[in-house]
């Protein structure tokens, strides 16, 4: 259903098999959340946060994984703290989805009034002296609105993203993602065709948080726990002559505003090994993660990986009712 323009890009691509009446539901799905989109976000903030914290409770299998997450991440702090992380997290998610969705319908002009960077600076910097450069993204609800903000304002970029099971949702986000410019690479295509885009000159859009299984991962402390990490970053600014930048987008929904920071490039990595360069890694998500936990994909696998002889949490039958499939 998706087509390659050339080996570096991947072209979501309409098909007609996504009129057939099994996917009208979710045609229906992509105009509500346009339509939401459109509302003040004033109005449509309070709205989302309610529907969110509402679908977290019905959603029990996601937030069962936010909770065990959390429970290993954050061991000493009150269950009912981690509660309302999780809480605050399910209502972040369709807010920030709805400011992605205004972008694409309205256009970058039109949202650019609340976007707050902080280290902008540093990025124009890079511009300035032309750097290649790929950033260290962990993954935010709003992940996808700055690589758009940058493509927006001439910034090529280049990301990699999974495919959704849904083929129209994937279809409508993917071209969504791609609005503005730049370049997406499937992760089952490798890594190859983003080191390629990163070598002509495209800025990377690196998440560095997924679990990769423990082959070529170190596992490393990643908040009150560890995590089995891919220190790729590290090979990936060797091979593309890159600089690193940590970024990480942080949605008020008091103000309606997106908050991008970013950090100083990783320089420290060039001669580092592979445990140290893993470790800095989950470092800069801990740093961004701390103050803003609820803007966190808590619901991902991220712990999946353990050591010989732990069993996996997701599997764990003592925590909040039963085993994970």
């Amino acid at each position: 259903m998706e087509t390659k323009k050339n080996v570096n890009e991947y072209i979501p691509t309409f098909d007609r098999a996504f009129l057939h009446p099994r996917f009208w539901g979710s045609w229906a799905g992509v105009g509500a959340i346009a339509a939401v989109a459109m509302l003040p976000p004033s109005v449509r903030d309070p709205l989302l946060a309610k529907l969110g914290r509402l679908g977290g409770r019905l959603g029990k299998s996601a937030r069962r994984r936010a909770q065990i997450n959390l429970l290993y991440c954050f061991p000493d702090m009150p269950e009912s703290q981690r509660e309302a992380i999780v809480d605050e997290m399910f209502a972040t998610a369709p807010q920030a989805m709805a400011l992605t969705a205004e972008m694409a319908i309205r256009g970058a002009d039109k949202v650019m009034p609340r976007i707050v960077w902080h280290g902008r600076e540093i990025i124009d910097e890079m511009q300035r002296t032309n750097e290649k450069v790929i950033f260290l993204v962990p993954h935010a609800w709003s992940i996808d609105i700055p690589a758009m903000l940058m493509a927006a304002s001439g910034y090529p970029v280049a990301g990699m993203f999974h495919n959704q099971g849904d083929p129209v949702f994937d279809y409508v986000w993917n071209k969504v993602r791609l609005r503005f410019g730049g370049r997406l690479h499937a992760r089952n295509d490798g890594i190859k065709p983003f080191i390629s885009s990163v070598r002509a000159g495209y800025w990377g859009y690196y998440l560095p948080d997924q679990d990769h299984g423990p082959e070529q991962s170190e596992f490393v402390d990643f908040f009150g726990t560890y995590k089995a990490t891919l220190p790729a970053i590290g090979r990936l600014m060797k091979v593309c002559r890159a600089r690193v930048l940590p970024l990480f987008p942080v949605y008020n929904s008091k103000t309606h505003q997106l908050e991008i920071y970013v950090r100083p490039p990783m320089d420290d990595l060039i001669d580092a090994d592979d445990h140290t360069i893993a470790r800095r890694m989950n470092e800069e998500v801990e740093i961004f993660v701390r103050p803003n936990p609820e803007q966190y994909t808590w619901i991902l696998k991220l712990l999946k990986t353990r050591k010989e002889g732990e069993i996996q949490p997701y599997k764990r039958k003592d925590l909040w009712g039963k085993s994970a499939k």
